[in-house]
């Protein structure tokens, strides 16, 4: 029994996304990471992919495709009956000859495509190879003596001491000491990161290099099963898997080749019966024209690029599958921190509170915040110099910094102005409004409605005082990062819905959920509550999105059907996801899911062109096949071909030129746009279905053309 969200902590805002309050603080830019751009036909990949479009054709591997090996064996039967005719003076060896050609280039077309998807992988896979290299380990032994060990022979649960300079020997968690990091190797990424123990940012990557700083890495995984040598099975697609829905599309695919194979085989008796036998050859060629030759060679293709795209972004998808989900996600659950809003909350505006003057209050605000070296307080100094033209320098003569504790939950600072000692604090309105009540003052009946006033918002108050007088209130607020509310807006035009998770209040919860227009939130949430959200979310039938760093993200990563791990969290939270970001952004799941629905439309619309598209051949071959018999059929032959070996030769030709014209789109995607499912499939079927119609017409004639020109009839 799943365990449903309690009242307190979760609030539906069933209107859809509350209207947007108005930002006081200055904005914060968020700059989204750029994809890496490779070109499709890299000259290295292209020249691997040529050979590999030779080795594909073993029957052994043709057969993972039923389409394309029906073509493969039309293509053999047609090359035998070629160089058996060759001495048959009655048979039009160039025609066969043709046609038997094109048909091979149909099914190397097909791999050719295939081989392009898998090389752009191949060749990460080659890269990524170049950081595993053989290291000696310095392994601590239970009385710390240092003993050096091949890396190919820790064992799980060994102490690794790393140094500077040295390659962290295997994937593993830091249990002693903090240092910087080059992870370039895996992210591309070039400035270093800061790994440490304890938290949710421990783990390490074997092959990644130490630079600063001594640690004590404690082993995780077995050699040859590390990260870097899953990244490099998957991004080769050694473990890939079809995923569901191309299962079901191959299956649908593999019944529409065998109803017409039967259907072209039970057509030569009827033919011979009415006195219009036909060619094998023709027969052949009617047959690979008609089954879904397009779509049946891309399918690979598209499958495979869909995983280059999350590795362009640079996710880790662990299987096709998981990609093929993040279509399929109706329900997206983000941490407020980090991923909606900046995570550093930043001061708005300075409220002054007894009659107190804005210059009076800003005055004491900054020199309040002078020994407070956090984000916040640098931000409340920041928006002090800028607002009111303050100088940090000129007011620091002779002032004694007084910094924040735990146990005071104030900061400030102790000067002698004009001959009296001044004592500024600033910190949580309870323990100042104490401070000032200690010191014979009293707190200002203005002072209650503004702190209620700021914490309904969202914000954080924070109190200023000069000795025993409350001189006003600072609004800190965690700013959401710019550009969300669109995105969230595009994902609500794709029928997903949102759902903030924090550890905050409801009140805050709300105020930043309206803001940032998210639909829904769960509010002081703990990793149970998360778990119970998941399946209420799949009891009814959704697929569900969320990531994760921590220990404690876990469980809710495996249940989720698309559980994005960051690099930078723990070893379980990376194993317990599907994916993994390697540049550790959560914001990074939004562009999950939007790969995840390209592949799909990709797919889509792939499909809708090939099927359409066979409605022209009907019109090119058929007629051509029995027009001598039956002369009133060239009234079908509306595209006017030259002559029956003609018209079918050019829909040979058109249906193998096709596949290599669509090759750019198998491996990157249909351009992606947000709208509703309705509007997906109109324009699917106005792009691709209708010129799916129209295409082979056009291409059809062109090429009948250019045959008849030179004299192919």
């Amino acid at each position: 029994m799943s365990k449903e969200p309690s009242v307190t902590a979760a609030s539906t805002l069933a209107e859809g996304p509350i209207d947007r309050p108005t930002e006081a603080g200055a904005p914060h830019r968020h700059h989204r990471p750029e994809p890496k751009r490779t070109s499709l036909f890299q000259p290295a990949i292209v020249r691997r992919a040529v050979g590999e479009s030779f080795t594909k054709l073993h029957p052994r591997t043709m057969m993972r495709n039923p389409v394309m090996f029906i073509v493969e064996i039309g293509s053999v039967l047609t090359t035998l009956l070629f160089f058996r005719d060759l001495g048959d003076a009655d048979v039009d060896h160039v025609f066969v000859g043709l046609v038997a050609g094109w048909l091979w280039f149909t099914v190397l077309f097909a791999n050719f495509a295939e081989a392009v998807a898998e090389g752009r992988g191949k060749a990460q896979a080659d890269t990524l190879r170049k950081t595993r290299s053989e290291t000696l380990a310095k392994v601590r032994q239970p009385d710390l003596s240092i003993v050096e060990t091949p890396s190919s022979q820790l064992t799980v649960g060994d102490l690794c001491v790393v140094e500077p300079g040295d390659l962290i020997p295997g994937d593993g968690e830091i249990v002693e000491g903090i240092a910087t990091v080059d992870e370039s190797a895996i992210t591309g990424e070039s400035a270093p990161v800061i790994r440490e123990s304890g938290g949710d940012r421990s783990a390490v990557t074997g092959g990644t290099r130490v630079l600063s700083d001594r640690i004590v890495v404690k082993i995780t995984q077995k050699p040859g099963e590390g990260f870097i040598d899953r990244m490099i099975a998957l991004v080769e697609g050694a473990e890939r898997q079809k995923t569901p829905n191309e299962v079901a599309l191959n299956i649908l695919l593999s019944g529409l080749t065998l109803i017409f194979l039967l259907a072209t085989v039970t057509l030569q008796p009827l033919a011979i019966y009415s006195g219009a036998e036909q060619q094998i050859v023709v027969l052949v060629a009617l047959l690979v024209c008609l089954i879904p030759t397009t779509i049946g060679g891309l399918l690979s293709a598209i499958g495979i690029a869909g995983m280059d795209r999350m590795v362009q972004r640079n996710v880790l998808a662990m299987s096709g599958r998981a990609v093929e989900a993040a279509g399929d996600v109706s329900t997206l659950l983000l941490d407020k921190t980090g991923t909606i809003t900046y995570g550093n909350r930043m001061a708005a505006a300075f409220l002054p509170v007894g009659g107190v003057t804005d210059a009076e209050l800003a005055e004491a605000v900054l020199l309040s915040s002078l020994a407070d070296e956090t984000p916040e307080g640098r931000s409340i100094v920041d928006l002090a110099e800028s607002r009111h033209g303050l100088d940090r320098d000129r007011l620091l003569d002779d002032a004694v910094l007084v910094p924040f504790t735990a146990q005071t939950r104030m900061s400030g600072v102790d000067f002698t102005d004009q001959g009296r000692t001044r004592s500024i604090r600033k910190g949580a309105t309870d323990s100042l409004a104490r401070w000032v009540t200690e010191g014979g003052g009293s707190v200002p009946a203005d002072l209650a409605p503004i702190v209620e006033t700021i914490a309904t918002d969202g914000g954080t108050p924070l109190a200023v005082a000069d000795g025993a007088r409350v001189l006003g209130v600072i609004h800190l607020k965690d700013t959401v990062k710019e550009g969300m509310v669109e995105r969230f807006a595009e994902l609500r035009a794709l029928g997903i819905k949102t759902v903030m998770i924090t550890g905050d209040n409801p009140l805050t919860a709300r105020a930043i959920a309206a803001e940032a227009g998210v639909d829904d939130f769960l509010a002081e949430a703990t990793p149970e509550d998360k778990m119970a959200r998941i399946r209420a979310e799949q009891a009814g039938g959704k697929l569900v999105a969320m990531t994760g760093d921590g220990t404690n993200d876990a469980p809710a990563l495996a249940l989720a059907d698309v559980g994005v791990a960051m690099n930078s969290g723990t070893q379980a939270a990376k194993e317990a996801g599907n994916m993994v970001d390697l540049d550790s952004d959560p914001t990074k799941l939004i562009d999950v899911v939007e790969i995840g629905k390209q592949l799909l439309i990709t797919r889509g619309a792939l499909t809708t062109f090939s099927i359409a598209n066979d409605v022209a051949k009907y019109f090119a071959i058929l007629p051509a096949m029995f027009v001598a018999r039956y002369p009133d059929l060239d009234t079908l032959n509306i595209m006017r071909l030259g002559s029956a070996n003609s018209a079918i030769l050019a829909a040979v030709i058109f249906n193998a030129l096709i596949i290599v014209a669509l090759i750019p789109i198998a491996l990157r995607g249909v351009k992606f746009r947000a709208g509703g499912a309705a509007e997906i499939l109109r324009r699917n079927l106005l792009v691709y279905g209708v010129g799916g119609l129209i295409a082979p017409f056009v291409g059809i004639k062109l090429i009948d053309l250019i045959i008849t020109t030179l004299g192919v009839n």
